[in-house]
C-alpha cells in the first residue's frame, strides 16, 4: 500500500507533464496559425523578430525670405508692366526686367481724357517701377528675371470667367483702365499681408509692410475712382471681385458709393496665402495644383511657382 506522500508525489509529476504537453501544443498551434496567416506552410520554420517600420511624412522645405521676396517681385513685374505700358506705351527696360526676362504680350498707351486720372496713373506706374528696382536691389544676384506676362488673353479670359463678355481691353480708354487696375491692386495688398508672416528678417518685414501701405493707397485710389464711374464699370469691378473671391478664398468687399475700403468685420485688411494668390493670377478657380496660366502663361519664376492645393 502506497503512502500518502507517494500518492501526492505522483500527482505532482502528472500535473507537470500535463502543463508541459499543453504548453508545447499551444506554442505549436500559435506558430501554425501565424504561418497560415502569412501564407506559409505547415513545415517547421524559424522567424526573426523585426522592428516595425514607421512611415515618415516628407517634410516641405521652409521658405526663405529670398523665396518670399522673389514671389513679390513677380507680382511687381506684372503691375509695373501694366501701368508703364498704360502711361508710356512701353514696359520695363532690360536692366529692370533681368537678363533672362520673358516676353510681354499686349499693353498699349491709354488715351486719358482726365488730367487727374492720368497723373494718378503715372504716379502708380512710377511707384511700381520703384518697387521692382527696390526688390531687385535687396535680392541682388538672387533676384529672378521677369517671367512671361500676358496682358491681352488674360484680360479676355478674366472677362469671360467674370461674366463681363468675351473680350475686355483695359487699355481702350481711361474707364477701362481703372477697371483693369482694380484687378491688380487688391491682390497686391492681400498678397503682402499674407507674406508678412513668412518673413523672418525684421528689415525685410518692415520693407514689405511699407510696400503694402503703398499698395493699399493705390487700391483705395482706384476703388474711389470706380465709385465715381457710371454703369457698367463699377458692375464690372464687382464681377471681377466675385471672380477673385472664388479663386482666392474670399477676401473681398462689394464696392459701392458707400463702401470703398476692403476689410473684414474687424476692419483689418484681407490676407491671402501664396496658393490663393497663384489661383487668382493664373485665373484658375478650380481646386488643385496650378502651375501657370492667366497673366503668367509660363508660370512665375523662383521657388514659389505652383500652388499646393
Amino acid at each position: 500500500m502506497r503512502t500518502f506522500e507517494e500518492i501526492l508525489e505522483k500527482r505532482r509529476v502528472s500535473r507537470r507533464r500535463f502543463l508541459n504537453v499543453a504548453g508545447t501544443s499551444a506554442g505549436a498551434a500559435a506558430v501554425m496559425t501565424l504561418a497560415d496567416g502569412c501564407g506559409g506552410s505547415s513545415s517547421s520554420m524559424t522567424t526573426t523578430p523585426t522592428t516595425p517600420t514607421i512611415p515618415t511624412t516628407p517634410t516641405t522645405p521652409a521658405l526663405t525670405d529670398t523665396d518670399v521676396l522673389n514671389f513679390a517681385l513677380n507680382l511687381e513685374y506684372l503691375e509695373a508692366e501694366f501701368y508703364l505700358r498704360a502711361v508710356t506705351g512701353s514696359g520695363l527696360s532690360t536692366d529692370d526686367a533681368g537678363s533672362s526676362a520673358g516676353a510681354v504680350t499686349g499693353g498699349t498707351q491709354v488715351t486719358f481724357n482726365t488730367t487727374a486720372i492720368k497723373q494718378y496713373a503715372m504716379e502708380i506706374a512710377n511707384d511700381e517701377l520703384a518697387h521692382v528696382r527696390f526688390l531687385r536691389k535687396v535680392l541682388g544676384t538672387a533676384a529672378v528675371s521677369r517671367p512671361a506676362i500676358d496682358l491681352t488673353n488674360s484680360f479676355n479670359a478674366a472677362a469671360m470667367a467674370a461674366g463681363i463678355g468675351s473680350t475686355f481691353n483695359p487699355f481702350a480708354d481711361e474707364n477701362s483702365f481703372i477697371v483693369g487696375a482694380f484687378v491688380f491692386e487688391d491682390v497686391g495688398v492681400t498678397a503682402y499681408h499674407g507674406a508678412a508672416g513668412l518673413l523672418t528678417d525684421k528689415k525685410n518685414l518692415a520693407a514689405a509692410a511699407g510696400i503694402l501701405a503703398t499698395e493699399a493707397y493705390h487700391a483705395g485710389e482706384i476703388r474711389t475712382l470706380l465709385t465715381q464711374l457710371d454703369v457698367p464699370y463699377i458692375t464690372y469691378a464687382n464681377q471681377i471681385s466675385a471672380l477673385r473671391a472664388k479663386a482666392g478664398g474670399g477676401a473681398e468687399t462689394t464696392l459701392s458709393a458707400s463702401a470703398v475700403v476692403a476689410a473684414d468685420t474687424n476692419s483689418i485688411g484681407y490676407s491671402r496665402t501664396t496658393d490663393q494668390v497663384l489661383h487668382i493670377v493664373y485665373l484658375n478657380a478650380n481646386a488643385g495644383v496650378v502651375k501657370n496660366g492667366g497673366f503668367f502663361p509660363n508660370g512665375l519664376n523662383g521657388t514659389i511657382t505652383a500652388s499646393a492645393t
